[in-house]
């Protein structure tokens, strides 16, 4: 450790940031001296790079002054970073700094396992109010089939009727018409879970008309999770459009160094063959979801009210604690995929009653209660006045670099904006919500040397932009969007853990949304420079 602050101290009297007073010039803004890194994995240059109306204009020998300039000897200068897997759809109507993400270096997220916070003709209107109050990052949005299934058919387990089908093929088609990304699935919730291959395809066709992709939470991500990642494909390519393992994992110890290199076999076997499918992934060996993941699906249907009624059932709860045995037909069994409940920690009760068992293991809980770590459980659950979350421990570090290293995985968080940043309300968020683009550095390029920087660089700018055909971004070229994050590596760690997920990285020095600083010195400028990217299909 003191050999890390040792280098850190020195790092910072050689390569500490400044930026010049405001004074007239040729360009809006000019980086200079920094080791630019394009973030199509080339190695870095060392040029200076000047920026107009929010766009590069030139990389080189910038000899023209700029109105700001900022002196980055030392320090890396690369395209934005994009968050592949964002959850800030509802956090952004309500504080649209991003602070969290910003100061990770991210400039541009795309968001919607869950699909949009109002239906999908108030679409248009959700985006107006984003460009009308601002928001600090840019973002893009998908639309979910299970938002546009329980419009058509409610919370229920069964197959739709033809009109419910031509309902819900109508509301993906005004989505993706009102920009959306493409669609997305979370096939481990109910009422996802009940939805069948078939039934995905017929509406991901609708969104494929338009150029959309189609990103999902799988079906299952332990021992189940190759056939999982096949369903993918599967529906990728009868739809005739591109597909995205939302955050790529193995999550069942026995499957670890086995089964991701199997998934790597059934991608690219895929991509041979000319399906576009692809996956993003964070950098954790922990997951973050409800507590109620721990209860099978079938006890879900019709929603939370009727899943809290089947809990108070004494037989029914018999049941359910019979099937974490024996397991349930259509329900992934994360209670396996952790190890047991030792693997899992309450990260938020819902309910301030009970927060003096945050941060605690579902197996301390239950002994601090008197009772069945399922009993406990469910129980918080009931408790719970919102949704009751918790951390899940059950993938493996040499599994992560695994799937580093392979060409077609980005990053993306699974965790949104904070809608008041590092403050601490009691609850345990994910510390991927505010260290997971820069961990990927930190820890995977300097530190355990598990892919090179140019590599991460291009997984986190080049290759996202490119995936989600995004228009003049990803990279340091004259005419592109200048969104911009320059580090110091010496210094850049992510900062927060498990214990601490409140806590900001540090080495972010700069960050730039569309020619505009919004990071200077690791603080937020306050300015809101970032735009709606609308996807595909956008019928203005």
């Amino acid at each position: 450790m003191r050999h890390r602050v040792v280098r850190a101290a020195v790092a910072l009297l050689s390569a500490t940031p400044f930026l010049l007073p405001a004074q007239g010039g040729t360009y809006d803004v000019v980086i200079r001296n920094g080791r630019v890194l394009d973030g199509m994995g080339n190695p870095w240059i060392l040029a200076d790079v000047a920026i107009r109306d929010g766009r590069f204009v030139k990389i080189g020998r910038v000899t023209e002054r700029g109105t700001r300039e900022i002196d980055a000897r030392g320090l890396y200068v690369s395209p934005g970073w994009i968050d592949m897997m964002d959850q800030s759809g509802s956090v952004l109507l309500r504080n649209g700094n991003a602070d969290n993400k910003l100061r990770m270096g991210v400039t541009t997220a795309i968001g919607g396992e869950g699909g949009f916070p109002v239906p999908a003709s108030r679409i248009p209107e959700y985006f107006a109010t984003l460009e009308r109050q601002g928001i600090s990052i840019n973002f893009g949005n998908y639309y979910s089939q299970t938002q546009a299934r329980v419009g058509a058919m409610g919370y229920v387990a069964r197959k739709p009727t033809p009109d419910e089908m031509a309902k819900m093929k109508a509301s993906m088609d005004t989505a993706m018409r009102a920009g959306a990304m493409g669609m997305t699935t979370a096939l481990i919730y109910p009422p996802s879970s009940y939805t069948t291959t078939d039934e995905l395809v017929e509406v991901a066709k609708v969104a494929a008309q338009y150029g959309g992709t189609y990103a999902s939470h799988i079906r299952g991500e332990g021992a189940e999770v190759v056939q999982s990642v096949r369903e993918l494909v599967e529906i990728a390519e009868r739809a005739g459009l591109a597909g995205e393992v939302f955050h790529l994992k193995v999550a069942h110890k026995p499957g670890w160094g086995v089964l991701m290199d199997s998934i790597r076999q059934v991608v690219e076997a895929a991509r041979a063959r000319n399906v576009d499918v692809a996956a993003d992934m964070y950098v954790y060996t922990a997951g973050g979801t409800g507590l109620e993941a721990t209860v099978p699906s079938w006890a879900q249907e019709g929603g939370g009210d009727s899943l809290k009624m089947r809990l108070r059932d004494p037989a029914i709860r018999a049941r359910l604690k019979r099937e974490l045995q024996t397991g349930s037909p259509g329900w992934w069994n994360i209670i396996e995929a952790a190890g047991g409940w030792d693997g899992v920690v309450l990260a938020n009760p819902a309910n301030p009653a009970n927060m003096k068992y945050v941060g605690k293991t579902l197996t301390q809980i239950a002994r601090e209660m008197g009772k069945e770590p399922a009993d406990a459980a469910w129980d918080l659950v009931l408790d719970g006045t919102g949704r009751v979350t918790a951390i899940y421990h059950m993938m493996s570090e040499p599994d992560i670099e695994t799937a580093l290293r392979f060409p077609w995985t980005s990053i993306g968080s699974d965790a949104g904006a904070a809608a008041m940043p590092g403050k601490d309300d009691g609850v345990l968020p994910h510390p991927r919500a505010y260290g997971n683009a820069t961990r990927v550095i930190s820890r995977y390029v300097r530190d355990r040397k598990a892919i090179t920087l140019e590599e991460a660089v291009r997984k986190q700018t080049g290759w996202p932009a490119t995936r989600m055909k995004l228009a003049a971004r990803g990279s340091i070229k004259e005419g592109n969007w200048a969104d911009v994050t320059i580090f110091n590596l010496e210094t850049l760690d992510d900062g927060a853990t498990y214990e601490k997920p409140l806590t900001f990285p540090t080495g972010i020095e700069f960050v730039l949304v569309n020619g505009v600083v919004t990071i200077e010195r690791g603080q937020h400028t306050g300015v809101r420079a970032g735009k709606v990217l609308y996807g595909p299909g956008r019928t203005p």
